[in-house]
């Protein structure tokens, strides 16, 4: 059973008292390589967790039927190709995705709060990776966890960010196709075209950083 955390330091909604920054608890199941489906999260060498992005059931003229499948690692991105004997027995991991919302850091880890119960969590900053880079209070956000330990984070496919710091905006240059470094408030950078200007608002692809137009 998974050991509740800390008490956390802020207080919840109006109307609601102060929450338990606590973790949330998952199981796994053993199956066989017959219910492997797209989406299913396999644990595999040693406690390693994948994702199922592709399976196909393969039945040869000659020899044993057997599973082909694509896996992706949880936490590195990493995608390989796997083979299993059909009918072997696997072990599947119950991954809990929720909506959260971003409350704030705390020094230490990322913290975020449950949309329907308000419980909270700690995220490490090593889950959150480089979503820290367009994450503002109060995004609401998916967290995945696995007996209680965050998994990973699932942003918003784009954001809207406010530019702090570029070189003056020059209008003439919008047929060019140039582009410019651009500090957006979470203090990260990226590229926009030469005529955007400091206080403009723009939308971002948070799976690419990549400027996606202005906001009006």
């Amino acid at each position: 059973m998974p050991v509740p955390g800390p008490t956390e330091h802020r207080p919840g909604p109006a109307g609601v008292g102060p929450r338990r920054v606590k973790p949330l608890g998952e199981t796994t199941e053993v199956a066989t390589t017959n219910d492997i489906k797209n989406g299913t999260t396999l644990r595999l060498d040693g406690g390693v967790l994948w994702n199922v992005l592709e399976f196909q059931h393969v039945k040869p003229g000659k020899g044993g039927a057997f599973v082909r499948t694509k896996l992706k690692n949880v936490l590195t991105g990493k995608i390989v190709d796997k083979t299993f004997n059909a009918g072997s027995k696997v072990e599947f991991a119950n991954v809990d995705r929720r909506e959260m919302e971003y409350l704030y850091h705390d020094g230490e880890a990322f913290i975020f709060m449950d949309t329907s119960t308000y419980d909270q969590i700690p995220v490490p900053e090593a889950v959150v990776g480089d979503g820290k880079d367009f994450l503002l209070e109060n995004t609401k956000v998916t967290v995945a966890t696995n007996e209680g330990n965050p998994l990973y984070i699932e942003l918003p496919a784009a954001v809207e960010l406010e530019i702090t710091q570029t070189d003056p905006g020059v209008q003439g240059d919008r047929s060019t196709g140039g582009t410019k470094p651009a500090t957006v408030q979470t203090g990260a950078t990226i590229q926009v075209p030469l005529f955007i200007s400091e206080g403009e608002r723009v939308k971002v692809d948070t799976r690419t950083g990549d400027y996606l137009g202005r906001v009006n």
